[in-house]
C-alpha cells in the first residue's frame, strides 16, 4: 500500500477496479456478507460504548479530534517510517489531551486519553533527563500497588 502512497488516487481506483474480476453469484455472495455485516454493526451500536465515548470526546469538534483522524488519514499514504514518527510526534506532542480527561464515565476513553497525555509529554521532551526523571516519577507514583 505505502508503494502506492504517491500515486493519483484517480489511478489507484482505476487499477483496483481492473484487477476485480467476480462472477455475478460471488458478487451476490459477497453484497449479502457486507449487509449483515453492516447490520450486525448497526444493531449492536448501544452495546459498544467505549469507541462510540471515544469519537465523541475525541469528534471533529475539537482540535485533538481534528488531530488524530488527519494523523490517522495521513499515516495511510506516508512511505517511510521516520516521516510517520516525525508526524506522530509533532501531532501528538502539540495536543491538550488532559483537558479530555473524565468527560465520559469510560474506563476505554479514559484510558486512551491518558496514553496520548503520557506519549504527548515524552515526544515534546527530548532531554534524556526528563525521560529518566519522568520513569523515576511514574515508578513513585504506581508504588506498590503495580508491584
Amino acid at each position: 500500500m505505502r508503494r502506492n502512497a504517491s500515486a493519483r488516487e484517480q489511478d489507484n481506483l482505476a487499477a483496483c477496479l481492473a484487477a476485480v474480476t467476480m462472477a455475478e453469484p460471488d458478487r451476490i455472495a459477497v453484497e449479502r456478507t457486507a449487509a449483515a455485516w453492516v447490520a450486525n454493526v448497526r444493531s449492536s451500536i448501544g452495546r459498544t460504548p467505549g469507541l462510540e465515548s471515544f469519537l465523541a470526546v475525541f469528534s471533529l469538534s475539537n482540535r485533538e479530534g481534528i488531530a488524530l483522524m488527519c494523523l490517522a488519514e495521513a499515516l495511510l499514504r506516508i512511505p517511510d517510517a521516520a516521516t510517520a514518527d516525525a508526524l506522530i510526534r509533532d501531532t501528538i506532542g502539540g495536543g491538550d489531551w488532559k483537558r479530555h480527561l473524565g468527560q465520559p464515565e469510560s474506563v476505554f476513553v479514559n484510558a486512551a486519553t491518558w496514553a496520548l497525555m503520557l506519549t504527548g509529554s515524552f515526544v515534546r521532551e527530548t532531554d534524556d533527563a526528563y525521560w529518566l526523571t519522568s520513569i523515576k516519577s511514574l515508578a513513585q507514583r504506581a508504588g506498590d500497588p503495580v508491584v
